[in-house]
């Protein structure tokens, strides 16, 4: 399996997977789709299914190989003009977390959903219980950054969807490991990506620690790190139409 995205967290697209239980008649909004790996299984599944992302050359991919139901469209779903009343399921596999006014993005998709219209979202728990990110920042000498644990706190969170229109708050524990690919030159070229690796491998002792942590964590299928997410699931609070 080619490493990108979806191979990472191809464990916890199955949690989500199970979670999101959609029907022939469902509408779905894909929030933070990149590619669209999400966005096309769910049309697959429902009526329809539009992916939502602020990167525009995540969108040029998911348009450039979307099949079937699938719709995409780039902006911010903080923002974004959706039409109201318009989708039964709302989706995410990590891409909330990162919104500068949680309150009004949530706000903002409950909105756009259906009266009693549910949302199954993916977010990081803290930091601590993310060996993934411990490590390798450890290894990059760089500091950590909070923005993909905003939502890693329960109370947090159902306090910002309660805020928004949202009720029936609930959490399960996705206690999954992330995949970074199959050998230790494919897990380093993964890495290079990333925005907290950008300078800090122009160091050759960086690089050395990183391919001594992913040597360390090499198995038959790979090289894999512990990771801990919360699958989020709420329904807007509306009643819902009979």
């Amino acid at each position: 399996m080619p490493l990108d995205y979806d191979a990472e967290l191809r464990l916890h697209t199955e949690a989500l997977r199970r979670a999101w239980n959609l029907g022939p008649h469902d509408h779905v909004l894909d929030i933070g789709c990149g590619a669209g790996q999400t966005t096309r299984e769910a049309a697959g599944l429902a009526a329809s299914a539009l992916g939502i992302d602020v990167l525009p050359d995540a969108i040029e991919r998911a348009r450039a190989i979307d099949e079937g139901k699938a719709r995409f469209t780039c902006g911010d779903a903080q923002t974004y003009a959706f039409p109201p009343r318009s989708f039964t399921v709302a989706i995410s596999r990590f891409g909330t977390m990162f919104f500068t006014d949680p309150v009004a993005a949530f706000t903002n998709i409950a909105r756009a959903l259906r009266p009693a219209g549910r949302l199954a979202m993916l977010v990081w728990q803290p930091a601590d219980r993310n060996e993934w990110d411990v490590t390798i920042r450890r290894a990059l000498a760089v500091p950590a950054e909070p923005s993909p644990f905003s939502l890693s706190d329960p109370e947090t969170v159902r306090g910002i969807l309660g805020a928004a229109g949202f009720t029936g708050v609930a959490f399960t524990d996705v206690p999954e490991p992330v995949y970074y690919g199959p050998d230790v030159q494919a897990a380093l070229t993964w890495v290079r990506g990333f925005t907290c690796a950008r300078g800090a491998l122009d160091d050759p002792e960086a690089v050395e620690r990183l391919r001594s942590l992913f040597a360390a964590h090499q198995t038959s299928d790979g090289i894999w790190f512990d990771a801990r997410a919360w699958l989020v699931t709420a329904r807007e609070s509306s009643p819902a139409a009979k």
